[in-house]
């Protein structure tokens, strides 16, 4: 008589995004346990654990599509809570390091909102899951088993140490503080090798109660970025409308740059980067919060898939790949990445010899991509440590340099440039002929040269009009900025 197979359980360590969607995935396969140091709120509120989502987040495009393959009807789960679906570069007003990019008609796409909303929805999509469990206020203390197969963890929870929690599969999706490598030290598993690359940068977010009629006048998200090329500290500032009525500025400065908690410094820091925009529209506007500063934003990536991983493991999201916040990149790599183990599961089953190590090699590509869009800028900052840049990097450079100079005046140049750092597209797609040929033509001239804000804009803002500003000083002109 034929018996079904025994029904198979996976453990997932952590319960923020990366962890949630590791659980959605899985559960197509598996009863799974998610295993998370807080105690989770019900709703949109802070916790403890991801003291990050006080600074702005947006998730790009390429992430959302993921997420929605994985979770249909998420994206319209989180407009329906309040999130703002923002059309690129329709919906944003942005000064790059070659200058400001034309409002030209959707190319991508991204999702507004503050981090507490975006995980609160998908908390509760995920935990309705059948065969999904969470469970709270568990502190993993070790993983289970041997270098040859990991088996389970020990679970420290309120009242009783060292509980054993089995599985046929475990996940680390515990983030940046993650202590898989140890972990797996202490198993037998050989020093997994890992990099950094630190810019010093520091960022800083106040959230500001958004002029009346901003919402309703779908204001932009507005942001003035550096110039890594010039061997400056590189400084940035940005407004996010999110929810609530509430406008979410993050600022940024990498090593002798930096901004600081001091209230009184907020603005003039940011009226004192390459453009003054977002300062002044935040003077005059009613601060909601104390300002929240974040330093330790470095780079970081552990290389697990070219380690001899125990069967039966793999690790996603910031256990493998932390990022530069200001690029937007961690959330998107997350998705992509689960997506990539969905359709491997999918055609091999979780209980496929070597899963794991399969798994963590499908992970790769969308790690390696995003680090080394980040990493190729953050190094140029002065003082910036780490892996230097590749022979022959500096010729990419002037590619993509070109290439963005020609998006501030060419609408073929700006969708190619929204493809890649929405991450809807590989940076190889700009190698493709036909961007190439417009890479050969691009210029800057006819570029805009303020803030593309509308008269109606400017109006709800209480800016006044363009061609009534006054004129910059070349020490303006020459101010520093941040990120790419």
């Amino acid at each position: 008589m034929n018996q079904s197979p025994a029904p198979r359980h996976a453990v997932v360590i952590g319960g923020s995004l990366s962890g949630l969607l590791a659980a959605a995935v899985l559960a197509e396969h598996a009863s799974v346990t998610v295993i998370d140091a807080d105690l989770l709120p019900e709703g949109p509120a802070p916790r403890r654990g991801l003291p990050q989502a006080r600074h702005t987040h947006v998730l790009w495009s390429g992430g959302a599509r993921a997420i929605e393959r994985i979770l249909p009807g998420l994206t319209d789960a989180w407009t329906g809570a309040g999130a703002l679906r923002r059309s690129l570069p329709t919906d944003l007003v942005t000064k790059t390091a070659q200058g400001w990019i034309p409002r030209w008609g959707e190319k991508q796409f991204n999702i507004s909102c503050s981090r507490d909303l975006l995980d609160s929805v998908l908390r509760a999509r995920v935990r309705a899951l059948p065969g999904v469990t969470v469970l709270e206020q568990g502190r993993v203390r070790a993983l289970e088993g041997s270098a040859a197969r990991i088996t389970g963890v020990r679970v420290d929870m309120p009242g009783e140490r060292g509980r054993l929690v089995t599985a046929d599969l475990v996940v680390d999706a515990s983030g940046r503080g993650s202590r898989a490598p140890v972990w797996l030290e202490e198993l037998g598993v050989p020093g997994i090798r890992q990099a950094e690359v630190d810019s010093g940068l520091v960022y800083a977010t106040r959230i500001f109660e958004a002029p009346a009629g901003a919402h309703a006048a779908g204001f932009p998200i507005v942001n003035v970025q550096s110039d890594p090329r010039v061997p400056v500290p590189g400084r940035t500032a940005t407004i996010v409308p999110i929810e609530g009525g509430r406008w979410q500025a993050t600022l940024s400065g990498t090593r002798g740059g930096q901004p600081t908690g001091d209230p009184d410094l907020f603005i003039p820091f940011a009226k004192g980067i390459r453009d003054p925009v977002v300062g002044e529209l935040l003077e005059g506007r009613t601060p909601l919060t104390d300002v929240a500063v974040t330093p330790g934003t470095a780079n970081r990536r552990v290389f697990f898939e070219r380690a001899r991983l125990p069967d039966g493991f793999f690790a996603v999201g910031d256990s493998v790949a932390t990022f530069n916040p200001l690029y937007g990149q961690g959330m998107s790599v997350a998705a992509q990445s689960l997506l990539a183990v969905r359709g491997l599961l999918r055609a091999r089953g979780l209980g496929h010899p070597g899963i794991g190590r399969a798994a963590q090699r499908a992970i790769a590509p969308a790690v390696s991509t995003a680090w080394e869009l980040a990493t190729s800028q953050d190094i140029l900052y002065p003082g910036a440590t780490g892996t230097r840049l590749r022979p022959g990097a500096g010729l990419v450079s002037s590619y993509v340099n070109r290439l963005m100079t020609g998006a501030t005046t060419d609408e073929t140049l700006t969708g190619e440039l929204f493809h890649v750092i929405t991450m809807s597209s590989a940076p190889a797609r700009w190698l493709r002929p036909r961007v190439v040929w417009h890479v050969l033509r691009a210029t800057d001239r006819g570029a805009p040269q303020a803030p593309p804000l509308t008269a109606a804009e400017r109006a709800v803002a209480g800016l006044v009009p363009t061609s009534l500003a006054p004129a910059r000083s070349a020490e303006q002109a020459g101010s520093v900025g941040q990120t790419p």
